[in-house]
Order: C-alpha cells, then structure tokens, then sequence
C-alpha cells in the first residue's frame, strides 16, 4: 500500500480486518456474487466455505462466471451443496463434475445455470439478480486511495457497487491496471489481505491441426486490423501466425498471453483504431505470471466493463476488426452450438455472438468461426445436418467458416449453397453421410 495521505490510510486500516470476520455478516438464504476467474478471492471464500462446512450458513446463492481453482476448491465441494447452491452464468470442469456427482447421488440437482449473453450481464445484476453482498479481489490501494480491479472488470466493476456490501481481497499479485477499472476505498465494506499467487492457465501446444486452421486465418488478417481472440490452443496458434503483421490492434473480451506477445513484439500498437487508440483493450484476462506481469501498471493496456468492450456497437466502431472464435458442432446451414455437449449444458454462450456480430459490422471485417472438423479422436464430426443443443450463433450471422479443409464464406449463399460448402470442410470420412443427410434435409 502507497499511502501518503494519513486520513485514507486511517480508512483503510478501519476497515482491514480477518476473512472469518468479513464474511460473519453474510446470512442463510442471501444471495452473493462473486468476481469472476482470477479475480475470485481465496481467503474470503475459505473462510466462507469454513461457515458452510459447519452449518452456520444454509441456501446462500451464489452467482459467478469461470469457476477457478480457488472457487473449485472452496465453495464448490460436493458437501456443501445446498448450503451454497451455485448460479453459475459459464459453466466450466469444476460444475461439470458438480452434476456428475449429483446425477450419480440420486439425480440431484446441484448446480443452477443462467443463461445470458456477457455483455448484457451487467444489466442482469443491475434489473434482475439483487445481490446482497459481492466478493473480489483487487489490486493493492494507492496513495491516493485507489484499488482496482486488475484481471477483472467485466461484470465485475458495475456488481461491486451495485451489491448491498462489498467485501475486497487485496492482494499484491493482483495487477494493477489502467482504463475504468479504479475502485475507491471509500466504496468498499470491509477490506481483508492476502498474498497468494494467482491461478495460472497456460494454453495447451498447438497440434498439427491447429497450425493449419491458423494458417489459413492469418492469410485473411491484414495489417492494421483489431484483433479478438477466445481461449484455447488454436487462438494461440493464430497469434503466433501473425508475428509478421503490422499495425494490429487489440479490442477483445479476453485477454491471454498469445496476445500480449504480439504486443511485446510491436506486432500490436493499435495505431489504426477508431476508438481508445494507441491501447489494447480488454474486459477479463487469463494467463500466467509473466502476462500479469506484464499487465501489471502498464499503460498500452485498458481494462473496461463488458458491456463496453463486448457491445456489438461499440466493437463496429473500429474498422477491419477480426474476430476469431470456435465452436462444438455446426449445422450444414451454419447454425452453431457452442454451448452443449450430450444433451447437457458444457459451457454457455458467454460473448460469441458479440463479437461475431459487431466484427462483421465493422467495416472490413470478419467474424470467423474456427474448429477442427472432428472431436473424439476422428470419431464425431463437428458439421452436422442439426444441431444436438441451442442456437449460440444464429445461421444468419455466421460469416468465415475455416477448418483445418478450408475456408468458406457463408455470406450471400443459399441453404443449398452452404450445405455443399460445409460438407467440403468437414472431414472426408463423414461427407458421405453429410451429403446423405443434406439430401434428406432438402437442402440439395
């Protein structure tokens, strides 16, 4: 803590205290929020999960996106379900095995989803999800009085200071950033320290595959565009095939690490942006330590809510921006569900269509749907003649299609158009039946 000025450290120091006693005011049948992914706060959740594994706390919802591992570790154990009853808004590993375990407990219904779009999750907690009390964590106070909210602004910021009390985990390894992401010690309830290291998720190695699809995506990219990428190994592999572009900008909901290396390299400066020139923006980030490093008090980086970052509208305003997203299965018409798996919610449709709606808006362009064209080993083709859960991406906004067989533009093209253009980037082992089943469908 940098304080120079005695009467806010004095507010400080009266609102420090111990995780058990931040959390002792929290009743049974409340509901909390709390921040998402890294910003999750271990020692306030710990010793929430210690209430809850006595039974000092009963029915107390709560609502989060992107279980990490200190959420996974306290709150979401198995014994305590019912005492905390889960409102998960993206479902991750951590719920899915939640489920698992309560179908095999009897069909027990553990875990709540709630379906909505990223964007508009500030508005949902605003009009619709009354919370009592949020949690967070937050990077240290400056001198002059300033927290904020480093990895995490997305629904984040607003929640803070819409929830009933708000309760702050200050930490060092927390970056501190630039952009709307300032929280003042006067807004805060109860402040608590702690020191841990923040969860790191490293993208896995490229595959042969992903090195191909990504090929095929950096030839599209021209120099100057504003680039938005989802997680995961194949968006990486893109950054890495842009090493030899200029003038790149950044507008992304996500923040990862293939990212900030091209804006280490000078790959990025977002010179050509229409809006928050000269800084890559972002709404959440996920990486490891040398990323929050470098997040850490850096001023080309600025972390704004996501209903800023991710409004269609808003994204449009810069030109030739390329969104760059994935999916789990994609009907012949270009229907996508991103979402479910085996007739069971997997994930949620967090800001896909989003961005893939204000990339193409932009001027210049392009929403790009990217997959390989089989999971399991080769066994199940991703293009399908319909799709086995809802509609992430409508077939009236999928715009780029590119497997690791091509590219397809779906734009302007008929039903029948389509359907023949898919079964070309699907695998040669399933474009038999898919021809078959396009035939059945009357789309050829």
């Amino acid at each position: 803590m940098k304080v120079k000025n005695s009467a806010l450290e004095a507010l400080f120091n009266q609102k420090l205290t111990s995780a058990a006693e931040a959390v002792s005011r929290l009743r049974s049948g409340t509901t909390i929020a709390l921040g998402m992914a890294m910003s999750q706060p271990p020692s306030l959740l710990e010793a929430l999960g210690a209430r809850a594994e006595a039974g000092d706390i009963d029915d107390m919802k709560v609502y989060y996106f992107h279980a990490e591992e200190f959420l996974r570790k306290s709150l979401l154990r198995y014994s305590l379900m019912g005492r905390i009853v889960p409102h998960s808004m993206f479902l991750g590993a951590p719920e899915r095995e939640l489920i698992r375990l309560g179908e095999e407990d009897g069909n027990r219904k553990v875990v709540y989803f709630v379906p909505n779009t990223f964007s508009q999750s500030p508005r949902l907690f605003e009009e619709h999800i009354p919370v009592d009390a949020m949690l967070v964590m937050v990077s240290p106070m400056d001198e002059n009085g300033y927290f904020t909210f480093g990895t995490n602004n997305d629904y984040t910021s607003g929640v803070a200071r819409a929830a009933g009390r708000l309760i702050v985990e200050v930490n060092p390894n927390m970056p501190r950033v630039f952009g709307a992401s300032l929280l003042h010690v006067s807004e805060v309830d109860a402040i608590v320290e702690s020191d841990r290291p923040l969860p790191e998720m490293t993208p896995k190695t490229a595959s042969d595959t992903d090195k191909v699809i990504s090929d095929f995506i950096a030839e599209m990219v021209t120099d100057g565009a504003c680039l938005q990428m989802g997680i995961g190994a194949l968006p990486n592999a893109v950054c890495g095939a842009l090493t030899s572009h200029r003038n790149l900008g950044v507008h992304t909901e996500l923040l990862t690490p293939g990212l900030v290396d091209l804006i280490r390299r000078g790959v990025v400066d977002n010179s050509r942006k229409a809006i928050n020139r000269g800084k890559s923006v972002f709404t959440f980030a996920l990486g490891n330590r040398a990323m929050y490093d470098f997040m850490d008090d850096n001023p080309a980086l600025e972390s704004y809510p996501v209903d800023y970052v991710n409004n269609p509208h808003v994204i449009a305003q810069n030109d030739r921006v390329f969104s760059v997203n994935s999916t789990i299965e994609m009907d012949l018409t270009g229907a996508c569900n991103s979402e479910y798996v085996k007739g069971h919610q997997y994930s949620a449709s967090g800001g896909q269509l989003d961005f893939v709606r204000g990339a193409y808006a932009s001027r210049g362009g392009k929403s790009i749907i990217a997959f390989h064209s089989t999971a399991a080993n080769g066994k199940i083709s991703k293009i399908v003649p319909r799709l086995s859960g809802p509609v992430t991406t409508p077939r009236t906004d999928t715009h780029m299609v590119v497997t690791e067989y091509g590219v397809a533009n779906l734009k302007g093209l008929s039903s029948s158009e389509r359907a023949t253009a898919l079964i070309k980037l699907a695998h040669p082992d399933a474009r038999e039946a898919l021809t078959k089943q396009a035939r059945e469908l009357h789309l050829i």
